[in-house]
């Protein structure tokens, strides 16, 4: 890429799980990447590779602050997205999903950067729509322990909207459904890294109420190259637009396919149903594909078997001592 073509692009939320891909992504593309990170749920770890990079610039901020630099976009993945993440500090997720949107509207609005927000599937609450369209308004506990992340994610969204019907502003909104991938945490709560985890110390594998609660999975480089698709899609179209797998798995099914995939003996052990978890999910993404030309490509057996490696050689690292980690339900 020649450097008229360069673009300064910041991150937020650049140091985790899909932060991480995205600024390596980036690079890659041969843009100047700011990276910018509070490590509430990111780690130096992601990013370590990136570091030496000449075109990778990394800070430690909190996007409830505002930010004065200049860049062209911005994608502001800023949240934390599991719930025992958002759930330990909900005051503090709602003022990131809400006071880092105003922020970052604030910034894009000033240096006229086109900007994306990283929504969510939670939008969509538990649905009673099924899959779910991007003009399915949601059926969401607004007092509810998960209403938080589920409902400062709604805000940002209207913040969008509202910047874009009021100062023209070139804005995207991409809703994300389940992602898995290396580079995910631990002990995240998420129930592809849970599950992984488990299989690989041989314990039981936990499955919240009867398993046959539904998931759509999608691997991480699809994620990415959607991200792509959007913020380079005409700035009349703002979306918001699923991001996500269309092919739906139970709990069981997924739970079956890591213990086939590590050569585990992990038994399967049924735990209580948390509070306003969601029955199905699953993205209708027509429109995605109508609009993008974007669909995923990595079959989950695959996207498994390189997140499973990823986390063998985790557990390597860390002397196969997994003491601390916690198990929640997924998102």
């Amino acid at each position: 890429m020649t450097e008229m073509h360069c673009k300064r692009v910041l991150v937020t939320g650049g140091a985790g799980f899909l932060g991480s891909h995205l600024c390596e992504f980036l690079l890659g593309q041969g843009h100047d990447v700011l990276c910018v990170d509070n490590f509430y749920t990111g780690t130096k770890l992601n990013i370590a590779h990136l570091l030496a990079h000449p075109h990778f610039e990394l800070m430690r901020h909190d996007v409830t602050f505002p930010l004065y630099v200049e860049v062209d976009e911005i994608y502001n993945l800023a949240c934390p997205a599991s719930p025992i993440h958002y759930q330990f500090d909900p005051v503090q997720t709602t003022k990131t999903s809400v006071h880092g949107a105003i922020n970052m509207l604030g910034l894009a609005k000033r240096v006229k950067a086109k900007i994306l927000q990283a929504s969510t599937s939670e939008v969509y609450g538990d649905p009673e729509v099924h899959p779910q369209t991007e003009d399915y308004w949601g059926h969401v506990n607004p007092i509810g322990i998960r209403s938080c992340y589920d409902e400062g994610k709604r805000c940002a969204e209207t913040l969008f909207m509202d910047y874009r019907r009021q100062h023209n502003m070139p804005v995207k909104i991409a809703r994300i459904f389940n992602t898995y991938g290396p580079r995910m945490h631990p002990s995240d709560g998420r129930v592809v890294s849970n599950f992984i985890m488990q299989a690989l110390a041989n314990e039981p594998i936990t499955i919240h109420g009867d398993g046959q609660q539904t998931r759509s999975f999608c691997y991480v480089d699809d994620l990415i190259d959607g991200f792509d698709r959007l913020m380079r899609s005409p700035d009349d179209f703002c979306g918001p637009v699923n991001l996500g797998n269309p092919v739906e798995f139970t709990m069981l099914e997924l739970a079956e396919e890591v213990i086939r995939l590590t050569g585990s003996r992990a038994s399967t052990r049924f735990m209580p149903l948390p509070q306003d978890d969601p029955l199905r999910r699953k993205p209708d993404i027509s429109l995605a594909r109508n609009f993008l030309g974007w669909e995923p490509r990595v079959r989950l057996v695959d996207g498994l078997k390189r997140t499973i490696e990823y986390f063998r050689e985790l557990r390597f690292a860390m002397g196969k001592d997994r003491s601390g980690i916690v198990f929640a339900v997924d998102e």
